[in-house]
């Protein structure tokens, strides 16, 4: 089952759908903490403090889309009951963040504070490499559905929080983009298993959800 397909099947079933809107809300929200949890003391950029804020910012309102298709108060947390495929989708950014920094140990020899912000940069960037794929799909799957629910304005957010990325990333090395395929190769393995879940979830639902 593609992509389009998953979303088409999760958005036939309003319940699933809010679940996986808090998924996505989860999401969101692991990248922003992330984020800010990668923060130099003192030496905060405008760039690192825009994407942290944004990032929360999505999780926000990707929660508040559930009112949809749902009552927002049956979901009330990110515990797995409120999800769909938790234990993928609460590994997924942490298993990222751990491959790439022991990448980033062995090939570049960073630690303390240089390896949070090279991991930081190299997490979202490919994050947001996978957030431009996803979250048109999505969209396209909602239109088709003629669903009230509406990702377009994260769709112009990530567009832009990709370019911002490439910038810092040239920044940080003139071999920025073998990391970033080191990056990418790492996520996509991590998002098979996420979309693995997903459909495992979708087969193993009851007939009468």
């Amino acid at each position: 089952m593609n992509l389009q397909e998953i979303f088409r099947n999760i958005i036939d079933n309003s319940h699933l759908h809010a679940r996986f809107l808090n998924t996505l809300s989860l999401m969101e929200n692991t990248g922003a903490r992330k984020i800010s949890a990668s923060e130099h003391k003192t030496q905060v950029s405008y760039l690192i403090l825009k994407h942290a804020s944004e990032e929360a910012r999505h999780a926000f309102y990707l929660k508040k889309q559930i009112q949809k298709v749902a009552d927002l108060a049956d979901f009330p947390t990110y515990e797995n009951p409120y999800l769909v495929a938790p234990f993928a989708s609460y590994t997924y950014l942490h298993s990222l963040d751990i491959q790439l920094c022991r990448y980033l140990k062995s090939t570049l020899k960073l630690s303390g504070n240089d390896l949070k912000y090279a991991a930081y940069l190299l997490v979202t960037y490919a994050i947001e490499v996978r957030a431009d794929e996803l979250y048109p799909i999505y969209q396209d799957a909602l239109d088709e559905a003629k669903s009230k629910v509406n990702v377009k304005s994260i769709i112009v957010e990530e567009e832009g929080h990709l370019a911002e990325m490439i910038s810092q990333l040239k920044s940080f090395s003139e071999q920025w983009e073998m990391h970033a395929e080191k990056a990418c190769n790492i996520e996509r393995s991590l998002f098979e298993q996420w979309i693995n879940a997903l459909n495992s979830e979708l087969n193993n639902l009851p007939t009468n959800q």
